[in-house]
């Protein structure tokens, strides 16, 4: 059985099935913005404290998204055989490829959060004045 040159192949993440879409949602996602601009601050970190840096995130919630980012090669876990054990996450190569567009995202949202507040506040004002069912 052949296999597959995945570098080869022509990913659209605007088409339905492409695995390129999953990634894209993956990357897009609050929880992994977040995990892996707090890992490109600091690494490696244990659980615990990205747990207390993502404030508001469950310990299901971040498990799930760091089994995630583990499986697509983005971070990697790191076991050290203590009593108990003691595990870090940190950035792959990868993974910090990511960093600097990550990094303007987050950027992009502090600078430019009040004029999103303002543009809600318009859009709010705005329907509230709109005759019912329009």
């Amino acid at each position: 059985m052949g296999s597959v040159q995945v570098d080869k192949l022509p990913w659209d993440p605007y088409a339905h099935k492409c695995p390129s879409r999953e990634l894209l949602d993956r990357i897009g996602d609050k929880w992994t913005v977040l995990v892996l601009s707090a890992l490109g601050e600091t690494q490696p970190q244990r659980f615990s404290a990205l747990r207390r840096k993502l404030t508001g995130v469950s310990e299901k919630m971040l498990t799930q998204t760091l089994r995630s980012l583990e499986r697509d090669g983005l971070i990697h876990r790191t076991v050290f055989a203590t009593v108990p054990p003691r595990v870090e996450y940190g950035l792959t190569p990868l993974g910090e490829t990511l960093r600097p567009v990550l990094g303007a995202l987050k950027e992009w949202s502090a600078a430019h959060m009040a004029d999103v507040l303002a543009g809600r506040a318009a859009y709010d004002a705005a329907k509230e004045d709109a005759p019912a069912g329009v």
